[in-house]
């Protein structure tokens, strides 16, 4: 059974840091990518940003361009998302996701949430201003 589980958010002050992490489990496919969306109240779930399982390959949304960091230990199957400079307009529910469809390019691996087959069931983050 695929599971996805994020861990590390929380409140924090503008200006401030967060890591949420991602577990993945229960597949093995060799080709695969790990996306992280955020969803505010009243608004679309939006891509945030997705690395590959096979090249290392990172996609990341113009609003966090140079803020966050996503990266991988493929020895503990984990995807993390360091989040720098948060901002007011980051709080959001987020979620990570797992697509077997890679490769794809950053359009689809952000824009299109329907190609990610399996969610975790998301960790709050609230960016106080």
């Amino acid at each position: 059974e695929v599971q996805l589980v994020e861990s590390g958010g929380g409140l924090v002050q503008a200006g401030g840091s967060l890591r949420l992490s991602c577990a993945a489990s229960g597949f093995t496919f060799d080709d695969y990518a790990i996306g992280w969306f955020r969803q505010a109240p009243g608004k679309e779930r939006e891509g945030v940003s997705c690395i590959s399982s096979t090249n290392g390959v990172t996609y990341y949304a113009d609003s966090v361009k140079g803020r966050f960091t996503i990266s991988s230990d493929n020895a503990k199957n984990t995807v993390n998302l360091q989040m720098n400079n948060l901002k007011y307009e980051d709080t959001a529910v987020y979620y990570c996701a797992v697509t077997f469809a890679w490769p794809i390019t950053a359009a689809q691996a952000l824009g299109l949430p329907p190609l990610y087959d399996y969610w975790g069931q998301g960790t709050q983050v609230t960016v106080s201003s």
